[in-house]
């Protein structure tokens, strides 16, 4: 067997709380890679539900990558959420029309942060919130009910409200060479059959299999 099918919503037998989301997401600009999953005994298939303010007009894109794992409760924000502060009041006139629409602000005048893009292999605890805009690198891990501001970098741990950094997971030439592994992209045969080196801790071994299935070493 090559793992789960990534095209089953409910890939765990008799728990319906664990979902791959990419099965049930319809909006466009909600982008998943396989086998990320949502665990949610209320609704884990409603993903879209917790990504908030996440208006068409806006444009912005949250991006998650493969093989990540979130916890109950985990919400994003996104830039649809942001109110113009260059002027005296930040109360959104226009959008209740009836006169107000007159000083309907700029898409320039509002302050965009970009898509929100989460890597491969990362792990958002219970009830994390991630601010517009947020990059989340390859590997990292945010603590439960943390509020994430800024950019986490590959395989650190990050918690507190607002998230700070609580210790890097590897050496920084540890994560340079998992970067150029990049397992998560190996198809997924290799994957299912390695899989003991991938949850296991001898990076050389994972690099010996690598330089096989990819020759360069690096990811696609």
């Amino acid at each position: 067997m090559n793992g789960p099918d990534p095209r089953e919503k409910h890939p765990m037998a008799g728990f319906p709380q664990v979902c791959f989301i990419k099965n049930t997401v319809k909006n466009p600009n909600i982008v998943i890679g396989d086998y990320t999953y949502y665990d949610d005994p209320d609704d884990s298939e409603n993903f879209e539900r917790l990504v908030l303010y996440h208006y068409p007009f806006v444009g912005d894109k949250l991006i998650l990558g493969k093989f990540c794992a979130l916890a109950r409760g985990v919400r994003f924000i996104m830039n649809g959420a942001n109110h113009k502060m260059s002027g005296l009041s930040t109360f959104p006139f226009s959008i209740f029309g009836n006169g107000w629409e007159k000083v309907q602000p700029a898409m320039a005048d509002l302050p965009m942060r970009g898509d929100t893009v989460v890597g491969n292999d990362v792990w958002i605890g219970y009830e994390a919130l991630i601010m517009p805009g947020v990059r989340i690198g390859n590997g990292a891990i945010v603590a439960s009910r943390s509020t994430v501001v800024k950019a986490i970098p590959p395989y650190e741990i990050w918690g507190g409200n607002p998230a700070v950094k609580l210790r890097s997971r590897f050496a920084p030439e540890e994560v340079a060479r998992l970067e150029a592994i990049a397992w998560w992209d190996w198809p997924i045969a290799a994957v299912t059959e390695h899989l003991p080196l991938i949850v296991g801790g001898d990076l050389d071994a994972l690099q010996a299999v690598s330089d096989k299935i990819r020759p360069t070493g690096r990811g696609t």
